[in-house]
């Protein structure tokens, strides 16, 4: 693995950001931390420069301020060559269905800023010819459902825009690869009731993530099954799911 390669992580300080940068920094990868409120992993970055021995710095990025995009990723201190777009908001849907302030920021926090940043990565990266964006879309994002459409519908939106970001670059050498996690125990899921063997780790979220950096793939789902779970949810006939709680 090449020492000099580094990662960009944007959203740096959720559970499985937390897993993808010990992830990369144990193949050597220099790590920039990205977030609100860097203070927060400040200490992860000096654990994994003290642990890897490799370079890792926190940085302030707020998704949501689309105007400074540009030059935060034009003045960081080491151009990536991998950029992960983890952030996001998962949100209550009953208080989305009533409350714009709250809805408008689940959409932007998993679409529009997404978006604004991974614009300006995409033109350095077609400048420069080379480069990898994963972004981490979800499963939700496959099919409407009663129980979280408003933030499906944004992962649906970014899941788009990096099918489509992908046919731009591929042309340039450019990979962009969308990652489909199911469910995940994390901070942003502690509260929800979910089924132990359908449920991944963030470390093993991590590992599929790198897994896929390695070998440019295209979409990933994980865990693995979620891809025949969703092949299955998105066949059933409109007038038979509309009326299922799901």
């Amino acid at each position: 693995m090449d020492q000099k390669k580094t990662v960009l992580i944007l959203g740096a300080s959720s559970d499985i950001a937390v897993a993808c940068a010990r992830t990369f920094a144990q193949e050597k990868f220099d790590v920039l931390l990205a977030g609100r409120d860097k203070e927060r992993f400040e200490a992860m970055a000096k654990d994994l420069c003290i642990r890897y021995g490799i370079f890792s710095q926190a940085l302030e990025f707020d998704a949501l301020d689309y105007a400074s995009h540009s030059a935060f990723f034009h003045q960081l201190p080491k151009q990536p060559e991998v950029t992960l777009c983890i952030f996001g908001l998962l949100g209550e849907q009953e208080i989305s269905e009533q409350n714009w302030d709250a809805c408008a920021k689940v959409l932007h926090s998993n679409y529009t800023g997404a978006v604004s940043i991974l614009n300006t990565v995409a033109q350095a990266y077609e400048k420069a010819g080379k480069g990898s964006i994963i972004g981490i879309s979800s499963v939700a994002g496959d099919r409407g459902r009663m129980s979280n459409y408003i933030y499906g519908s944004a992962k649906a939106g970014f899941s788009a825009y990096l099918s489509g970001l992908r046919n731009r670059l591929y042309k340039a050498g450019v990979y962009v690869t969308t990652v489909k996690p199911g469910f995940v125990a994390t901070k942003m899921t502690e509260e929800l009731n979910l089924p132990g063997p359908l449920t991944a780790s963030p470390e093993a979220v991590a590992k599929d993530i790198y897994r896929a950096y390695r070998k440019k793939s295209n979409t990933i789902y994980t865990k693995w099954f979620w891809r025949y779970i969703m092949l299955i949810i998105t066949s059933i006939p409109e007038n038979i799911f509309k009326k299922l709680k799901l």
